[in-house]
């Protein structure tokens, strides 16, 4: 089978030939793509300075922590705290989006009331995410 590039009753064709005005197209395409100017926004960022001397926050976006000690010493995150300390720490970390993870530990040879007493100061200040930490040290006991 031979392919024929018109009509055979002798006319010429009339189609248009495409193929250089695609060609045209396509060199004009790219040497647009060239002439483009690189983009060379930035963005100003000013970012935090981590001073080694910078106080941390007392409430931790993240976790707390609330430890008893055996002498009836309460700490939030390490650093001792009193009662009222500690009611304005918990109503801080109450009111924060997303609330932050409260870990409560009395040590084994604290006094029940300061637990006791502890437990209510949270209880009264509406934190819903609290839990335990520390409880294999009393599986003997049972």
């Amino acid at each position: 089978m031979a392919m024929s590039a018109g009509s055979d009753d002798g006319e010429p064709m009339m189609d248009m030939n495409t193929t250089p005005l695609i060609d045209v197209m396509l060199v004009l395409l790219i040497m647009f793509i060239i002439t483009l100017p690189i983009p060379t926004h930035a963005v100003k960022v000013d970012l935090p300075v981590n001073d080694p001397n910078a106080v941390k926050p007392p409430v931790d976006p993240i976790k707390n922590k609330i430890a008893i000690d055996a002498a009836g010493t309460i700490t939030w995150n390490g650093a001792p705290v009193n009662d009222t300390t500690l009611r304005q720490y918990l109503d801080t970390s109450a009111a924060m989006t997303p609330e932050p993870e409260l870990q409560f530990q009395p040590d084994r040879n604290s006094r029940y009331e300061v637990v006791d007493n502890t437990l209510a100061i949270i209880k009264r200040s509406a934190v819903t995410k609290l839990g335990f930490v520390g409880n294999e040290q009393y599986y003997k006991d049972f």
